[in-house]
């Protein structure tokens, strides 16, 4: 993707000319003379790198910097100044300025502190697709581990749709793995483009950007996308407009109902809308109950060192005619608890005290 720039420069002769250099370097360059324009324009696109001057009409560029990395903290911003305000260059540098270019500016300078700046910004995106993978790791093991045909079905679709293009919708009841679909599919596509969850229910706008920025060419995956607020709706769908994204959305109800509610913005939903799956509850395929607490007793034996291997009558029963309201993330939680609480290899009723 071209690296875009902003200039923010009242002097007319000399934008003309950093945009017809900048220009020539392969960058896409806009231009404002003012610092409410540039704020303006912020609102409608991101940008790679700003580069302002400091003396500006209306608020200055040292301002214009402090209220950019109010919204945006890893906007980089390199700035201008005249040879006699070196101490508002210092002061600029302590708002956040990447780093400041002395007046009468020299072509060859500016290209080489431009290119430095967009690197510390690739680096900052590698940096991101880092840390998500590091703090979102999902465990897909247990998808293998289902024996309802429902679920055996979905498998068999997320499969065949990996290598296209369109969007997926996701829908189910919290706690029905819906993320675990995502990563699914993910995983068995032919590309090493990037994969970012994104959790809807505690993003701010400068993570949401961020991390489209990030995955630009890859994979979102949208988790709680009805956790959005109508500012996060509409930032997130003119966002959209600009980036070659797949997206994964998932949700706990019908999103054309919560369109019908006012509660959902109709730009956004379009945007999203592709192919849409349902993940039933575990109280609506009981035939996985059993694989999955298994499953979840080899796991946390293992992680906590206890001595569980498996089930007795008595507990499985209380499993399978439980009705599972928090469905498997509920189970996880139950067996995880058993698992710390038990002494010996089997898993009693006793056990499980919350389902009595």
């Amino acid at each position: 993707m071209d690296k875009r720039l902003l200039i923010v420069e009242d002097e007319e002769t000399l934008c003309e000319s950093l945009k017809r250099v900048l220009s020539r370097e392969g960058y896409l360059v806009d231009t404002v003379n003012t610092a409410e324009s540039a704020l303006s324009i912020l609102q409608e696109r991101p940008y790679d790198l700003i580069v302002t001057d400091i003396i500006l009409p209306g608020i200055n560029g040292i301002e214009l910097i402090r209220k950019i990395r109010e919204d945006n903290p890893e906007q980089i911003v390199v700035v201008m100044t005249a040879y006699a305000s070196l101490e508002t260059a210092v002061e600029a540098l302590r708002a956040g300025s990447y780093d400041y270019i002395v007046k009468p500016v020299m072509h060859e300078e500016i290209k080489q502190i431009v290119k430095n700046a967009i690197n510390q910004k690739v680096l900052q995106k590698e940096n991101l697709l880092l840390k998500c993978q590091l703090e979102n790791k999902y465990d897909i093991e247990t998808i293998s581990l289902y024996k309802s045909p429902v679920m055996h079905k979905l498998i068999g679709e997320i499969k065949s749709s990996a290598d296209g293009t369109a969007n997926l919708l996701i829908l189910g009841e919290t706690g029905t793995e819906k993320d675990l679909f995502a990563k699914l599919l993910h995983s068995i596509r032919k590309t090493q483009k990037p994969f970012l969850p994104i959790p809807c229910n505690t993003v701010d706008p400068n993570a949401l950007r961020q991390a489209l920025d990030a995955a630009d060419g890859g994979m979102i995956f949208l988790n709680d996308i009805l956790c959005l607020n109508a500012d996060l709706q509409a930032i997130l769908s003119g966002l959209l407009k600009e980036r070659d994204l797949r997206t994964i959305a998932a949700a706990d109800r019908d999103i054309e109902s919560a369109l019908q509610e006012g509660v959902f913005n109709k730009e956004l939903l379009q945007f999203i809308k592709g192919t849409t799956i349902r993940i039933p509850s575990l109280r609506e395929r009981k035939e996985d109950i059993e694989p999955l607490a298994n499953y979840f007793i080899q796991k946390y034996s293992e992680e906590f060192c206890r001595g569980a291997r498996s089930l007795d009558n008595g507990s499985l029963e209380l499993l399978v005619n439980y009705d599972w309201p928090g469905n498997v993330r509920e189970l996880q939680n139950v067996i995880e608890r058993a698992v710390l609480i038990s002494s010996g290899e089997v898993i009693g009723p006793e056990h499980l005290p919350s389902l009595k």
